[in-house]
């Protein structure tokens, strides 16, 4: 029997669940096991835990809370780094192209190139439902539905080859930017020194998650899973993770490359964007085939 793994809150702060036919279990307590009462102390076992919690599947389907009584969390509140894919959707780079008036590129494989990524800290991770407030900040901020890989064991030169061995599972992300506050001002644009990366992408909420990790075993090819994104129910994304120009394999054997991945680590794959605003007021809801949806509202 198949489960999904969540956080979820309680008198004692975050819990690591699993849910199975709508009802969550405490992973803690239905093993007996305190150090996965945490997603990073789940993951940290993950060969382990994920045989665990397959033979307890079809236990805890009669067994837990109803999913509709539980606040859910992100499913990893406090991931341990989150590496996120710039510019990786053939559909952004063209975006991007036709924003910055310039030639669309070649095919980065055609030239040598590899993966590239930036970083958002964890806090800037969001639950399923929150509302993001920096409304007052930012008059440019846009999203894009990402593919969000869970690092389960640590990662160090894999091959591209294996590199899907180190995945403990799939959540879906929101990679909420702040166009208008991601360049220094008095700088001249030429400048190498003109971006700013830090307030534009790792804002309070600017990586809302959820509402589950589902396990790789049950996504199969993470290249083929439609994506779609609805502001205010407008459909403003609709394209398949099989568009990635580098594929969840040729980023975790790049980032391995440089440094040590960890279990609670995640990878956002890259999306595309339309280069629309979001407005106060709005309800946003991310959606990947297999995983679920997640939504969050922008503060009025």
């Amino acid at each position: 029997m198949s489960y999904k793994l969540v956080s979820f809150e309680s008198k004692d702060g975050p819990r690591a669940g699993m849910v199975v036919d709508d009802r969550v279990s405490d992973i803690a307590a239905f093993s007996g096991r305190e150090d996965y009462a945490t997603m990073m102390g789940v993951l940290a076992d993950w060969p382990n835990a994920d045989k665990m919690l397959r033979a307890a599947a079809d236990r805890a389907a009669t067994s837990g809370m109803p999913l509709a009584q539980v606040r859910l969390l992100a499913p990893i509140p406090k991931p341990g780094c989150i590496y996120c894919a710039g510019s990786n959707y053939a559909d952004h780079a063209l975006e991007m192209s036709r924003l910055h008036n310039r030639p669309v590129e070649p095919d980065p494989h055609t030239q040598g190139l590899k993966p590239w990524h930036f970083i958002k800290v964890s806090h800037a991770v969001a639950a399923p439902d929150d509302t993001i407030d920096i409304t007052s900040a930012s008059k440019t901020m846009d999203w894009e539905v990402e593919l969000a890989a869970v690092i389960g064991r640590p990662a160090k030169n894999v091959s591209i080859e294996r590199a899907l061995d180190y995945v403990a599972g799939y959540t879906i992300a929101n990679d909420l930017s702040a166009r208008d506050m991601g360049r220094r001002p008095h700088i001249s644009d030429t400048s190498p020194f003109k971006a700013y990366w830090t307030s534009h992408k790792s804002f309070d909420g600017s990586a809302p998650m959820g509402p589950w990790i589902v396990p790789a075993s049950e996504i199969g090819d993470p290249h083929n899973l439609g994506m779609k994104l609805w502001v205010n129910d407008v459909i403003k994304q609709d394209s398949n993770s099989g568009q990635m120009i580098f594929n969840t394999n040729e980023q975790i054997a790049q980032l391995s490359s440089r440094i040590t991945l960890h279990p609670g680590d995640m990878i956002m794959t890259g999306s595309f964007v339309r280069q629309f605003a979001l407005a106060p007021g709005d309800r946003v809801r991310a959606e990947f085939a297999g995983i679920g949806t997640v939504e969050v509202g922008i503060a009025s």
